[in-house]
């Protein structure tokens, strides 16, 4: 088989049809053939176009070679089967202009040589940037429209169905290589990848194509959609001999311009479950489908063509004779084919030739009618008609029958818009072509792009969309993590952490939630954080609340039994100064905590730590000059002690007004450098804000602390010495006990406070201060209420002398050098 490669149009002043073809003819040539023959018809036969002036045509064949296409173009210059340089032979019905096939390959051989003579030359195939070069081809015009923005048009399809994973098949040749650019780069933008690309040898070098290893990887890829794209002049020809290639499941998206052959069981559209096709928009021609509908053979005993073209698709001999009822019908029409045999609508090519012929007659028609010294009947013989087209061909815009505007000013040739024809395939051999959408080059990015999910038809086995990806999508609370080494469509699914989300599909990093605000379980949208802080109205701070006024309450009542028995032995043994003092900031202790509780401001904030470390600091140091007290009256005893001097209310009020001074000018510098100030933790909880108060300066909490701690630690130590000194009411042991409960709480407190957040750190503290504050109160004075209320006969003078006899004896054998 050969293909058919330029028309050349001549025109005469009698009727005349020449047909003038090498050899045999492909079915889709011959297709084109028809729409040749259409517009030609439809020229000669209206009397407002070139009126006595009748078109004809040659059709030449070049068999796709470089020596034949040479060959031609000096037949068809010379006029004679013979390649004659430099010769007309003809002298009626010479051509006017060639109108070149769909190879632009071949279109610039040919151009080579038409060149020399200025012959016009139409090219009906794809819009070639390089054609489109005036230097170099001033005589090529061009009908098709560009098509530099197919691959956009493609890429915004497949992203329309979320298809991201596609292989691509493309010729190679300069126009494949150009689409291969363009449509990288537009991928690359979309997120879309290839898995596989595949180039197509030209014919001449077809038979080294490896056909079984390129149909394995369609077979074995793991992309459900294919790309296929090319010029007309590689036959892509499969025969598929196995039954397992003979449907790919896969979708084939492919341009109109890349015909395929009609045979049956090899056609590609065939071999897949669906077919998109990229057609240029072009409007019907309304007498077109009538004029396919009436060919016959019978109508044109004279196309031998024609004659061969019904036998291939008919049970009918060419011997209409021979026709019998049952194998063939008279009223047989093409129209009785299916599509992928003949579709009685004009393909783009077609249209292209169709327009192609009429610009030569619109052409002629302006020169018919344009004033000049040489009557037209000479004009047209003459050997410069084809040279003074030009000079009409170049500025021709005229409208076709269909309305659609033809310019051949290469300047104006617009952007080619496309119809998105679904080719569909029913498993009963019905084949229908549907229009599912369109791309509009020529307006914004977003509104060029149209489905028509109405009429998208898919075969009967193919109902919902089909997908091709690398990786399933990353829905909603998933992050896109790629695959090292893999291409960017290939991704894993990665959760996003606590406190980001992601509310979209396939996103690359997840968005991190404002900082009044956390992620929900599925980290698909941020919620508002709700506040909190240890509240007065909650169970624990409630809880608190309560113990510390019950302490509180106990401590004025301990208060109350002192006052009302403040002269008797046991509140004056030790002095009941000091026990007032202690029993006062011990109640304060405990009012303090109330401070840590409820909603924290700037007051609250200045005041917690303060007076926490103040009336605690009373208190140790009440408590470390009651220690000393009793070691100052065990030596005061002593003949000549020095230490009767500091007996009395002077020592134990000094002590605890030079304690409490250093800790106060501590809290002064730390309120003056680093105050505490409220503020909100929005991290320890990912759900809730934390008010809480910042301490301002973590070192000089810690050294409030750590003086409270040293006093602590002090009066344990005096304490623990002076445990065996004779006592009556041991209240040296009681001390130990109380600083031993008191260090213990503080000791454990630290790690703990450091490891917890929120408001239980503040919990934390409140306890401890109630805890420490309750084991100094039942540890000191509990034991002293119990014998004041229980145990009255133990509070008497006598009680007390007897105790002191008996202490003092033991004392004397424990320590005979004592005295």
């Amino acid at each position: 088989m050969h293909v058919c490669e330029y028309i050349c149009v001549h025109a005469c002043l009698c009727t005349c049809l020449f047909v003038y073809i090498h050899t045999h003819i492909f079915e889709k040539h011959y297709y084109q053939v028809l729409a040749l023959v259409f517009a030609v018809k439809e020229i000669n036969k209206d009397p407002n176009l070139l009126p006595n002036t009748t078109l004809g045509f040659n059709i030449i064949d070049t068999h796709i070679s470089d020596v034949r296409t040479l060959e031609s173009s000096l037949m068809l210059l010379s006029g004679q089967r013979l390649a004659v340089p430099n010769y007309q032979c003809e002298k009626q019905g010479k051509s006017l202009a060639v109108i070149a096939g769909p190879y632009s390959e071949l279109s610039v051989k040919i151009t080579t040589m038409l060149e020399l003579y200025k012959f016009p030359q139409i090219t009906c195939g794809p819009f070639d940037p390089i054609l489109s070069d005036k230097v170099h081809f001033p005589s090529v015009y061009q009908l098709a429209p560009k098509d530099s923005k197919l691959a956009l048009g493609m890429v915004q399809l497949l992203v329309h169905f979320n298809w991201t994973w596609v292989g691509l098949l493309i010729t190679d040749n300069a126009r494949g290589e150009t689409f291969l650019w363009d449509n990288r780069e537009e991928m690359a933008r979309k997120g879309v990848c290839l898995t596989f690309m595949l180039k197509i040898p030209p014919n001449e070098n077809y038979s080294l194509f490896p056909h079984s290893e390129v149909m394995g990887i369609l077979h074995a890829t793991s992309a459900n959609v294919i790309i296929f794209y090319g010029s007309d002049n590689v036959v892509f020809d499969w025969e598929f001999e196995k039954e397992d290639y003979l449907s790919y499941n896969k979708v084939c998206i492919t341009t109109s311009q890349w015909d395929f052959s009609m045979r049956p069981n090899t056609l590609l559209v065939e071999s897949f479950s669906k077919s998109l096709i990229f057609s240029s928009q072009r409007k019907e021609i309304p007498t077109f489908i009538p004029f396919m509908r009436a060919i016959k053979p019978a109508k044109y005993p004279e196309d031998i063509f024609l004659k061969t073209f019904w036998s291939l698709f008919f049970p009918c001999p060419l011997n209409e004779k021979q026709w019998k009822e049952e194998d063939c019908s008279i009223n047989t029409s093409l129209e009785m084919l299916p599509l992928r045999n003949f579709d009685m609508s004009m393909s783009s090519r077609s249209y292209n030739i169709y327009n192609a012929v009429y610009a030569v007659a619109w052409a002629l028609q302006q020169m018919q009618v344009q004033p000049t010294k040489v009557p037209w009947a000479n004009l047209i013989t003459s050997t410069s008609l084809p040279t003074q087209l030009h000079s009409f061909l170049r500025n021709m815009q005229f409208n076709n029958n269909a309305g659609d505007q033809v310019s051949m000013d290469q300047k104006r040739i617009p952007m080619a818009n496309y119809d998105i024809i679904n080719f569909v395939n029913f498993h009963n051999g019905t084949e229908v072509l549907v229009k599912m959408g369109e791309f509009k080059s020529h307006v914004p990015f977003g509104e060029d792009f149209s489905n028509h999910e109405n009429v998208t038809m898919w075969n009967e086995f193919y109902i919902k969309t089909l997908h091709s990806v690398c990786s399933e999508s990353c829905g909603p609370g998933y992050r896109k993590s790629p695959c090292e080494g893999q291409a960017i469509c290939c991704f894993d699914c990665i959760p996003c952490p606590v406190g980001e989300i992601s509310n979209q599909t396939d996103m690359d990093q997840c968005i991190k939630c404002p900082e009044d605000e956390y992620s929900n379980k599925e980290r698909t949208r941020c919620l508002h954080k709700m506040v909190k802080f240890l509240a007065y109205e909650e169970p624990l701070g409630m809880t608190l609340t309560y113990t510390a006024l019950t302490f509180f309450l106990l401590t004025v009542m301990i208060t109350g039994v002192f006052v009302k028995h403040q002269d008797t032995p046991i509140v004056k043994a030790n002095n009941r100064t000091l026990s007032f003092l202690l029993l006062l900031s011990l109640s304060q202790c405990f009012l303090s905590s109330l401070l840590f509780i409820g909603k924290p401001t700037s007051t609250t904030c200045l005041l917690q730590q303060t007076i926490f470390g103040i009336t605690f600091t009373m208190a140790i140091s009440s408590i470390l000059a009651k220690t000393i007290t009793v070691v100052l009256a065990f030596k005061a005893t002593r003949p000549g002690s020095r230490s009767r001097k500091w007996v009395g209310s002077r020592a134990p009020i000094s002590i605890i007004l030079n304690c409490c001074l250093i800790q106060v000018i501590l809290c002064g510098i730390w309120l003056l450098v680093s105050p505490p100030f409220p503020d909100a933790d929005s991290h320890s909880e990912p759900e809730h804000i934390i008010l809480k108060c910042n301490e301002g300066s973590l070192i000089a909490f810690y050294f409030v602390l750590g003086y409270m701690g040293l006093l602590a630690l002090g009066s344990f130590t005096v304490a623990f010495l002076a445990r065996n000194l004779p006592d009556t009411f041991d209240e040296a042991k009681f001390i130990t006990f109380s600083m031993l409960v008191f260090c213990s709480v503080w000791v454990s407190f630290l790690p703990t406070y450091q490891s917890t957040k929120g408001k239980i750190m503040v919990a934390v503290e409140v306890f401890s201060i109630l805890s420490s504050s309750a084991g100094l109160l039942s540890c000191i004075f509990i034991p002293k209420c119990y014998v004041i209320l229980l145990r009255p006969q133990w509070n008497t003078q006598e009680w007390v002398n007897h105790k002191s006899y008996a202490r003092g004896k033991h004392h004397s054998k424990a320590f005979p050098h004592a005295s």
